[in-house]
């Protein structure tokens, strides 16, 4: 008795990593040995849906607000032209991701997967529902999870409030703070909602369900190394003209490897900054640019928004052409940038851009839910190419220029 007690201690105290994959083991013991108990465990896979349903819309409306309203992007040194460089990568990844998606089509076992939707007839009619979700009432936006009017409010308001005074701002980031530690709380409960959701998906559909989600994995970490080794050399030796190559394989040894066992990027920032120190950079340009890559440089984030959307896509038999795939690509993009720094951020922006496509909000919620039982892995692979792409670019920037000064007196 004793002993087992000690287990659920050690399981309790531990790691989210470690309770999401205890609770996904129990989820398909049950599922395989009573699968009657397993599917009354889907009230807790609901519940769990639910509390994601609740907080992403303001969490999306509050992080973007006070991310801009609070972010200094000073223009001096070399700090706009690795913004930019930030912005490129993030909409290369969305694009890669996309390509694979197209390559390996995949498809989920959602429990309504059969709800009747409205597919779009094409660019002009995504780009009609955009501008009338982008004006829509906030309160509105709120109540029916406008995911694209609520972004559109948090970038005019966080705009609006950079020259508010700094209480205000610092108002604005406490609740930013405020709403990520409610975020936190519901997603402590992501072991026990998982264990509901796989149970009840095991019992009902079988363990080929999980195949599905071994091919999503496989995509999304396929997309996450195409960026990491393809992707972001080729930008690098673009800026520099150099072998990218051991500058590449050094942050993500150095910055990569940690990140993907913090799984947050704003933890990793001082490994970043030591990494920085170590390669020499200018102290005024990294001391702004890492902790403003870890709000905005995020690769992985548009990897795994684009990737997700699109299963969903593909699941309910919705037709995407060229320029909506280039259309979701830079929603995914932006959206990306305003991702939470808490584990599993990223996915609480996928309904967003499942609203392009008139993906219902309860199955775009199903899709976040399935990306939390493969978040073991993708979650510290996103954020370990997230992380360590900060430091790239920043040392891409400084390098290019260098050269740059070189060439000059070169000529002169």
């Amino acid at each position: 008795m004793n002993q087992s007690s000690s287990l659920l201690k050690r399981i309790a105290s531990g790691s989210l990593v470690m309770q999401i994959m205890v609770g996904l083991a129990v989820g398909v013991l049950l599922a395989l040995v009573m699968p009657e108990w397993a599917t009354s465990l889907s009230i807790l896979g609901d519940l769990f849906v639910s509390g994601l349903k609740a907080v992403a819309p303001v969490l999306v409306l509050v992080l973007v607000m006070s991310a801009i309203a609070n972010q200094s992007l000073n223009s001096e040194g070399r700090i706009r032209p690795i913004l930019v460089l930030y912005l490129i990568g993030t909409f290369c990844a969305a694009l890669v991701a996309v390509v694979l998606s197209f390559l390996f089509p995949t498809e989920l076992a959602l429990v309504s997967s059969e709800v009747s939707t409205t597919p779009p007839g094409g660019i002009g009619e995504v780009l009609r529902t955009l501008l009338f979700k982008v004006v829509d009432n906030p309160v509105n936006a709120l109540l029916n999870g406008n995911f694209i009017g609520l972004l559109a409010w948090a970038l005019g308001l966080g705009f609006a409030l950079r020259g508010a005074s700094e209480s205000s701002k610092k108002l604005v980031a406490d609740l930013a703070d405020g709403v990520s530690l409610l975020v936190k709380i519901v997603i402590r409960f992501a072991p026990l909602g998982i264990c509901g959701l796989v149970a009840n998906t095991v019992a009902t559909t079988g363990v080929d369900a999980l195949l599905g989600y071994s091919q999503l994995l496989a995509i999304l970490l396929g997309a996450m190394l195409t960026v990491a080794l393809v992707v972001n050399p080729l930008l690098v030796s673009l800026k520099t003209g150099q072998n990218p190559y051991p500058l590449v394989f050094t942050c993500l040894r150095e910055s990569g490897v940690t990140a993907f066992f913090t799984r947050s990027s704003a933890a990793n920032i001082p490994v970043n900054m030591e990494l920085c120190r170590k390669l020499k950079l200018h102290e005024d340009t990294y001391s702004v640019s890492i902790p403003l890559g870890a709000t905005i440089n995020m690769a992985g984030a548009a990897i795994t928004i684009t990737v997700l959307t699109l299963a969903a896509v593909h699941t309910l038999g919705i037709e995407v052409d060229i320029a909506t795939a280039l259309l979701l690509s830079l929603v995914a993009s932006v959206s990306a940038c305003g991702a939470s720094g808490v584990a599993g951020g990223s996915l609480l922006l996928i309904p967003m851009a499942c609203s392009l496509f008139g993906v219902p909000n309860d199955i775009a919620m199903q899709v976040v839910a399935v990306g939390f039982i493969i978040g073991v892995v993708q979650d510290s692979a996103e954020t370990a190419l997230n992380s360590s792409t900060d430091v790239l670019f920043t040392a891409a920037i400084e390098k290019g220029g260098v050269a740059e000064v070189a060439k000059e007196k070169e000529f002169a």
